[in-house]
């Protein structure tokens, strides 16, 4: 019989993973090719040979979405298979749309088809859009594990973002700062990483999460999923929480994959209650419990911290705010515009005057950014242009909304302060309750 030819959608994550937990050394199917997008300059290269197996001596094309229908026609494909996150629905079927009308199927595989099942106690952090607060609830359950619980070691393992040679990237562990020199991280990547680093927690990332479950096992006595956008875990929970955003209340209902993670969850929590709306919060515990009437709800508090509030009080100041959360995520706020408005700012300017290469071509394609400027550092020219865009800014100082020390990335001629942010949950005893049950304490 002929194998089914299949083309993943993906964004350099999910997709990766479904090729290597369904398909690679799969007899029945041939993987044509993967598509790119949400990020740039990741498509026009190769899932290499040596992540692909035996079935792909030459490895894998990555090419443009763009490009879709006609490589369905080149390569006579007979399913498309979507495998990225945070898309609206409406843009979702659009999509499906375009593989139909170009003569494909077109899949989304159960998140249960790619789980990979850890030898020890996983916990897994989610969320219904990028931007809810999944690092930072991480690191609230690894202080609960650790200092609760006696539990002695907790190891992170981080949803992909593997931007550069994937080979090399196949699995990537970061316990010290100087990790994210040696491992060539986007700021992407960095505003993930460092928080758990600064912490003192190990956290793990890369390409074959398999491979890299294995590792992480070696050290951990529990393991967290710290999961990516709103995509659905890619291992087996003893433990499944995910965040709601009353910021943006409706979207846990419309954006695929965040009402499926709802859907699959023991406990959900709605964090930034100090930020929302009673309404909006209401909002949002209702949906959440028409689609799961047997998790726990936990409403928090997500509260900022201002490193130097005198550059904030009375100034006017320029924000910058995390890159996927106002862009993909499209968040018209971030923690810099709340620790600024709490902090007496005088007046948040508008950097749009002053934005060069990329970071203006941003604002073109997101309208919503407004005053905010988004952390986008994928590539070596858009650093150089963020950089440019904040130094150009007619400001007093910089409020920096972003996980990661900006200064230490590019060079910041203004006085510039940190927003930290953790979590508060409103019933401690609830969240450590069901991470204790989890853990078998």
């Amino acid at each position: 019989m002929a194998k089914e030819k299949v083309i993943i959608i993906g964004a350099a994550g999910r997709d990766f993973h479904n090729f290597n937990t369904v398909y690679r050394d799969n007899e029945d199917y041939e993987v044509v090719a993967f598509t790119a997008t949400q990020i740039p300059e990741i498509d026009d290269r190769k899932y290499p040979a040596v992540l692909a197996g035996k079935l792909y001596p030459n490895g894998i094309p990555i090419e443009p979405m763009e490009e879709l229908e006609a490589l369905i026609r080149k390569t006579q494909a007979d399913v498309c298979v979507f495998s990225y996150s945070d898309v609206y629905y409406v843009d979702l079927m659009q999509i499906g749309n375009r593989v139909l009308s170009a003569g494909a199927d077109f899949k989304l595989l159960a998140p249960a088809r790619g789980h990979v099942k850890s030898t020890k106690p996983l916990i897994s952090i989610l969320a219904v859009r990028t931007g809810c607060g999944k690092s930072q609830t991480t690191r609230r359950v690894v202080d609960i594990l650790k200092n609760d619980l006696g539990v002695g070691k907790v190891v992170s393992i981080r949803h992909p973002m593997p931007y550069g040679d994937l080979a090399k990237q196949a699995v990537q562990r970061f316990a010290a700062i100087e990790d994210l020199a040696k491992h060539e991280c986007t700021i992407e990547e960095m505003e993930e990483y460092e928080p758990h680093i600064a912490a003192g927690n190990v956290i793990y990332a890369g390409v074959d999460y398999e491979a890299i479950l294995r590792q992480a096992e070696q050290e951990a006595d529990v393991v967290l999923w710290d999961g990516g956008n709103n995509d659905p875990s890619f291992y087996a929970s003893d433990l499944t929480i995910t965040i709601a955003d009353p910021l943006r209340p409706g979207h846990e209902l419309l954006y695929w994959a965040g009402e499926t993670n709802i859907t699959m969850s023991e406990v959900v929590i709605i964090n930034k209650c100090d930020s929302a709306k009673p309404a909006d919060i209401e909002t949002v515990k209702q949906n959440i419990a028409s689609r799961n009437p047997n998790c726990a709800i936990i409403t928090a508090d997500s509260p900022v911290t201002v490193e130097n509030p005198e550059l904030v009080k009375g100034k006017r100041v320029l924000v910058v705010e995390d890159g996927p959360t106002l862009t993909h995520g499209e968040m018209h706020l971030g923690a810099g515009t709340v620790a600024a408005q709490r902090n007496g700012v005088g007046q948040i300017i508008d950097p749009r005057p002053f934005a060069v290469g990329s970071i203006k071509a941003a604002y073109d394609k997101y309208p919503h950014l407004g005053d905010l400027v988004p952390a986008l550092g994928y590539y070596g020219d858009q650093l150089r242009e963020l950089e440019q865009t904040i130094n150009s800014a007619d400001c007093d100082s910089v409020v920096i909304g972003t996980p990661i020390d900006l200064r230490r990335v590019i060079k910041i001629d203004k006085p510039a302060t940190r927003v930290s942010y953790d979590l508060a949950e409103h019933d401690t005893a609830a969240l450590v309750g069901a991470i204790k049950k989890a853990i078998g304490k």
